[in-house]
């Protein structure tokens, strides 16, 4: 029975590593454009912000040093509990890019953030739109990089993966994990292609050209949706809308969540919906992670312990040689230490445990919760 294990395992592992390896040569990555652009459009960068002192100066900041000549800012502060609205304030009493507006009542149907986004839309007079979070910080080239990217591809839509920044022990050992999944789920050759269905967004990014952007009824189309940004994807590319999901460390980055309780609450809002509400996938998906990551450090302890002979206690080691090898790749990629590399079962685990508890809130308690609003999933 453990020999059968441990090949089923080695097979698995080949697999995955195989499949990460050929996604992964599909991946776009932005370099910063250094030269300027002929006649370049007015960007609207729309931001949301509810209860986000901790991170706003710094993204409102970076936004208003962009060296792009033509931009304007505009945020929303979505009934905020804390100090967000006296720093936007104060930021845009110094600054005429930058747009201030106070968030109105959420109305019936709506959720908060593409609301928000909404509203700040409805002030925009960009040719080209850019929706993104309140907690980014982005280098000064950022905006022209991807306005140069937009047409020199001939994009409607334009979608990146920001640098990730880590900072304590939970940050370093579940975030890696999550964002190593939603790359896999990625097949980048599928959404980059205008002939295919398949479709990303990232919530940080998201700029469109104007007119695609409201051919698809913008967040209003999407006025209920958890994941507004992968869902305002799926439709544009639906609607027959050319779409670039890239690479772009060196334009922006980003700490989501610090520490574990916020790791735990703002994955778990979305996980399950991502899934498609989906308990096979759901499962599936736990069955994956936990196989890749825990299981083939078990299944090599086990074979020491039973002393299963040479062959099979090389196979099972063999294939922990290679996922440590996986996850170096994925420490590597984020700028991690790889010393990292060894936290990954952990993050299995408790990715796995976030998957189920937001799987429960699903469909036992048929909601989901998020800066301090609960939303009812039907």
């Amino acid at each position: 029975m453990l020999q059968i294990l441990t090949a089923l395992q080695l097979v698995l592992i080949v697999t995955v590593i195989v499949y990460l390896t050929v996604n992964i040569i599909y991946l776009v990555r932005l370099e910063p454009v250094a030269h300027q652009i002929d006649r370049p459009p007015l960007v609207s960068v729309c931001v949301p912000a509810r209860d986000e002192e901790r991170g706003i100066r710094a993204c409102l900041e970076s936004l208003l040093k962009q060296d792009y000549p033509q931009f304007e800012v505009i945020v929303v502060n979505d009934h905020s509990t804390d100090h967000t609205g006296e720093l936007i304030r104060e930021l845009a009493r110094n600054n005429s890019r930058l747009i201030a507006l106070n968030g109105e009542d959420l109305p019936e149907g709506w959720l908060g953030k593409p609301f928000a986004l909404h509203q700040a839309f409805q002030k925009a007079k960009g040719e080209i739109l850019l929706f993104t979070d309140a907690d980014p910080v982005f280098e000064p080239d950022a905006l022209r990089t991807a306005v140069f990217t937009m047409r020199e591809r001939n994009l409607d839509a334009l979608t990146l993966m920001p640098r990730a920044e880590f900072g304590s022990f939970w940050e370093r050992a579940v975030q890696p994990t999550i964002f190593g999944f939603i790359a896999s789920l990625t097949r980048f050759r599928k959404v980059n292609s205008p002939g295919h269905k398949s479709a990303m967004g990232f919530g940080a990014f998201l700029m469109f050209k104007r007119a695609a952007y409201e051919s698809i009824g913008g967040h209003e189309g999407g006025k209920a949706d958890v994941l507004e940004d992968v869902l305002i994807a799926k439709r544009l590319k639906r609607a027959g809308f050319n779409l670039l999901v890239a690479d772009a460390k060196r334009l922006f980055s980003i700490r989501m969540y610090f520490g574990f309780r916020e790791i735990w609450t703002g994955w778990r809002k979305n996980m399950f919906l991502a899934m498609k509400r989906s308990v096979v996938r759901a499962l599936y998906y736990v069955f994956m992670v936990l196989a890749f990551l825990l299981t083939p450090y078990l299944v090599l302890g086990w074979n020491v312990v039973v002393g299963s002979g040479l062959l099979w206690v090389g196979l099972s080691l063999l294939g922990v040689i290679m996922v440590s090898a996986a996850t170096i790749k994925i420490c590597d990629e984020l700028g991690l230490n790889r010393i990292n590399a060894c936290l990954f079962p952990i993050g299995a685990v408790v990715m796995a445990a976030i998957m189920i508890n937001s799987m429960i809130e699903t469909l036992v308690f048929s909601r989901t919760e998020w800066r301090g609003r609960v939303y009812l999933v039907e």
